[in-house]
């Protein structure tokens, strides 16, 4: 039985992934470990790292997610990132776009195994927080058995204290970031089987996990499992992670989650933020629901309003069954 604690986790996801989303999430999961956006070391160092890596202290356990190939700013980077409390510090070693690319990071680091290990030895020297490692199964036509485990073998002995792995190649020329995530086939056995030849180390599975059934399968073999599409675009079914992973407590419901995010919007209004900024991340919470459609429709349009502030919460609440709500809760 593994003893790494983040069973469940949200992948970090650019543009969704936000210190408003996080917030949002954790009212329905108080264990989940969440994830920020990738935030490129560079632009903390040189930037206004106050509002790039600002977040509540109700994100707990949060980690957070930096871009980049130059040990010397990703290890400066992690350590202002862990002065922030960030409770881990992870690399991203997956993302496919032609901008990381160009930035020469992301999964094309992939081909770049001692340069990727003498970054996570950096940061790792740097925090005394977890680092880890967010990676693909390979990139273009790079055998998938022995590159992987060279590189899995490599970032561990740099001290990576955990791999989390998204079970695709990244196809680096003629598939754009989207295809990435649909195109190039899921190969869950070669996860485990990368389990079986690092028994001592975490090692978290992400991709094409659409629904919490589908993952539980995973853990009778690997430590973890990571969300990121079905948890953003079906965000009640965090409501289940703390009972079904961690056995606490009861299923959140989502109008409860709603409820406890009135103060953090009245906050967040106080200080200026557009109310379509917070609503964004709270779209699908009823999908699937009477009234869902209507609720996304007035969540989406009205909040674009300006002046717009709680009463479309309520409006937008007024047209889901909320009985049925309860009665599935």
């Amino acid at each position: 039985m593994s003893t790494y604690p983040h069973i469940f986790s949200v992948a970090p996801m650019i543009d969704w992934t936000d210190r408003r989303c996080r917030f949002f999430h954790r009212q329905l999961t108080r264990r989940a470990l969440l994830y920020t956006e990738m935030i490129v070391a560079s632009a903390i160092l040189r930037g206004d790292a106050r509002r790039l890596l600002r977040h509540d202290e109700v994100e707990h356990p949060v980690a957070l997610q930096l871009g980049g190939s130059d040990p010397a700013e990703l290890a400066e980077a992690a350590r202002v990132g862990a002065e922030f409390g960030y409770d881990e510090i992870n690399l991203n070693v997956g993302c496919p776009s032609d901008k990381v690319q160009s930035g020469r990071f992301g999964a094309c680091l992939m081909a770049e195994p001692d340069l990727v290990g003498r970054c996570v030895e950096a940061m790792a020297t740097a925090v005394a927080v977890p680092v880890t490692v967010k990676c693909r199964l390979g990139i273009d036509d790079q055998d998938i058995e022995a590159p992987l485990d060279g590189f899995v073998a490599r970032v561990a002995d740099a001290g990576a204290q955990a791999v989390i792995v998204h079970a695709r190649k990244a196809w680096l020329q003629g598939l754009d970031p989207k295809q990435n995530r649909e195109i190039p086939p899921l190969d869950y056995a070669r996860v485990h089987r990368l389990k079986e030849r690092f028994p001592e180390l975490p090692i978290v599975l992400n991709g094409g996990l659409k629904t919490l059934e589908d993952a539980l399968p995973h853990l009778e073999v690997l430590d973890g499992v990571m969300l990121g599409r079905a948890s953003y675009q079906t965000p009640a079914i965090l409501g289940e992670v703390d009972p079904l992973f961690y056995g606490e407590g009861e299923r959140r419901d989502p109008v409860e989650a709603i409820e406890a995010m009135r103060p953090f919007i009245a906050r967040e209004l106080d200080e200026g933020t557009p109310l379509h900024r917070v609503t964004k991340h709270m779209l699908g919470l009823f999908q699937g629901m009477r009234g869902a459609r209507r609720y996304r429709q007035i969540m989406s349009e009205e909040a674009r309003v300006p002046g717009s502030g709680l009463e479309v919460l309520d409006r937008a609440l007024a047209a889901v069954d909320l009985a049925a709500v309860s009665r599935a809760a």
